[in-house]
């Protein structure tokens, strides 16, 4: 089938293709003869209605130097299009979350992926709390009590922005550290909502593993190993990308929430696992694409669009 596909995205001037997991859908969905198409979410508006973005032509290539050109641009009924991909970079503020309201008005007519009504409804570091039972020790407040009682029961801590993305604002408190009175302070004052904290995990030395899996199933794997001296494992503030296998805990982790997953419409989703623990399950928009391909020869962006193909077809003739 030909499909027009629109890319819900940031500009792509700031893009880096080499790791860049959208890049590696437009050229696959490219690749199969749908049509593509680039708007920003600032430019999405509900006109009495109908819901408009100023939407242009996209071409891609894989070429660092010279790696899209851009067409046509036009003011479109976003109902026009046949799949819309979500996939502006976090935060998940309320920006974000507007643009899953107002993409649910098109919805699965227009088949957004993923679902808007439960990307909202799956922030991170809160949607994983469903399945406590693999999770590390974890509080999510505000309460300079609590936060004392947990690190006296837990000692060593990392303290991170409930709805951060990135590694962005990620402390690791050891401890004998005489500043979480003084990072309480500052998260208190530059967030509004709870923190989360949870207990520290020495695994994450050896890396933490970035779990792709597609309507429910989990289809490749990288182990992502920090930088000596950091306590990140994020690939852009200097971890490594390494090829790695699934152990029998990490199965039983995706068994468990696949179904959740594909029930709620989450098609594309990115887990993360330190150790035997779970700690965030992404759906805004997940990566590792182009590094599993490197590593693996697995080409996950194939089977993305077998997905979407495949519920799109469903939904033509249901």
């Amino acid at each position: 089938m030909e499909l027009k596909v629109a890319f819900q995205m940031d500009p792509m001037e700031s893009i880096d293709i080499k790791g860049d997991s959208t890049f590696a859908l437009a050229i696959e969905a490219q690749n199969r003869g749908h049509k593509l198409f680039h708007y920003l979410p600032s430019s999405m508006s509900l006109n009495e209605g109908l819901l408009k973005a100023t939407v242009k032509n996209l071409k891609v290539r894989d070429d660092p130097d010279h790696y899209f050109t851009y067409g046509q641009e036009n003011s479109v009924d976003l109902s026009y299009f046949d799949v819309i991909l979500m996939r502006q970079d976090p935060p998940f503020d309320m920006a974000y979350i507007t643009s899953t309201h107002l993409l649910q008005q098109i919805h699965p007519d227009t088949l957004v992926v993923n679902d808007p009504f439960h990307v909202r409804n799956a922030p991170e570091k809160i949607f994983v709390t469903e399945f406590m039972e693999f999770m590390p020790p974890t509080l999510i407040s505000k309460n300079i009590d609590e936060i004392i009682e947990f690190r006296k029961k837990y000692n060593d801590l990392i303290i991170k922005p409930l709805f951060g993305n990135g590694g962005f604002g990620v402390f690791h408190i050891t401890p004998h550290d005489e500043n979480l009175n003084s990072l309480i302070e500052f998260f208190t004052a530059h967030y509004r909502e709870p923190i989360i904290i949870q207990a520290y995990m020495p695994e994450v030395r050896l890396g933490d593993k970035r779990i792709i899996l597609v309507d429910g199933k989990p289809v490749g794997a990288i182990s992502r190993k920090p930088a000596t001296g950091e306590a990140r494992a994020n690939l852009h503030v200097g971890a490594t990308a390494h090829k790695t296998t699934l152990t029998y805990r990490e199965k039983n982790i995706c068994e468990t929430i696949g179904p959740t997953l594909f029930k709620n419409g989450l098609l594309f989703v990115g887990i993360d696992v330190i150790g035997d623990y779970l700690t965030e399950i992404n759906v805004t928009s997940p990566t590792g694409i182009r590094e599993i391909f490197a590593l693996d020869g697995i080409k996950i962006d194939e089977i993305v669009w077998d997905a979407i193909e495949r519920k799109k077809q469903k939904l033509l003739t249901s």
